[in-house]
């Protein structure tokens, strides 16, 4: 909040200067500069106001915000799933992974582990794996062939159209979140600080959920993201004159 009423005070100096300002011929070069730099101070102070610059690591969601439900996404087990089904768990876990990225593969085993822990919390807490790629790699043809050699024990769900991956603010695999019944974020980052099991001394992900069920709030609530970016479709401009 310092940072903000610091930019609020800069913001009021620079108007005053802009509206008791009187330029000349040989000045008004430096008028429509200090307007034009009042205008990016108010457009600063507004984005921070709102959260609008994302997290400490994700580039367009805060630790709080509320993530739009998904509905109809198909799963491995030829099923489709939404948001509902888990609507009534205190907490849901969706991992942002997928079969072609090194990093998601190294992980895949610590996920089926904390998946089938997390069986033992009396549906308190759910575990979604979702892939968000489109490359034929990742295709939900190869996903169900993944499933299947891994004896995956949790959803592993298609977003084709990346909708959720954007909703989410993922952008790397893995990448996971941790939602309340109000799809609140209340921890997102790694599932811990190293690729290499052996080398694991951090297990971020398993102490904000200890904390959560403990009714006590998260001491580390977001972390950075270590693994492969996920591959965004490229949109295709549409021409003005054309219309294609």
């Amino acid at each position: 909040m310092g940072e903000i009423s610091d930019l609020q005070d800069e913001e009021s100096v620079m108007l005053k200067m802009v509206v008791t300002f009187r330029p000349n011929r040989s000045c008004d070069k430096a008028a429509r500069h200090l307007s034009r730099l009042w205008m990016v101070v108010s457009f600063a102070v507004g984005l921070m106001a709102v959260g609008a610059f994302g997290g400490q690591y994700n580039p367009t969601r805060n630790i709080g915000d509320t993530v739009s439900s998904w509905e109809n996404l198909a799963g491995v087990d030829g099923k489709r799933h939404s948001w509902s089904e888990y609507a009534n768990v205190d907490f849901l876990v969706v991992v942002f992974t997928c079969n072609s990225c090194p990093y998601a593969v190294d992980y895949e085993e610590r996920i089926n582990a904390f998946a089938k822990r997390l069986q033992q919390t009396e549906d308190r807490v759910r575990l979604i794996a979702i892939n968000s790629n489109t490359i034929p790699e990742d295709s939900l043809t190869a996903m169900q062939r993944r499933a299947k050699e891994q004896q995956f024990v949790f959803p592993y769900l298609f977003d084709e159209s990346q909708e959720i991956a954007r909703s989410f603010g993922a952008v790397r695999t893995p990448e996971f979140f941790v939602l309340d019944k109000q799809r609140r974020i209340r921890y997102m980052g790694g599932m811990d600080d190293a690729s290499e099991p052996a080398k694991v001394k951090a297990r971020y992900l398993e102490d904000a959920l200890d904390a959560l069920l403990a009714g006590q709030s998260v001491q580390v609530a977001e972390t950075p993201p270590v693994g492969c970016m996920i591959r965004s479709q490229r949109r295709r401009r549409q021409s003005r004159a054309t219309g294609e």
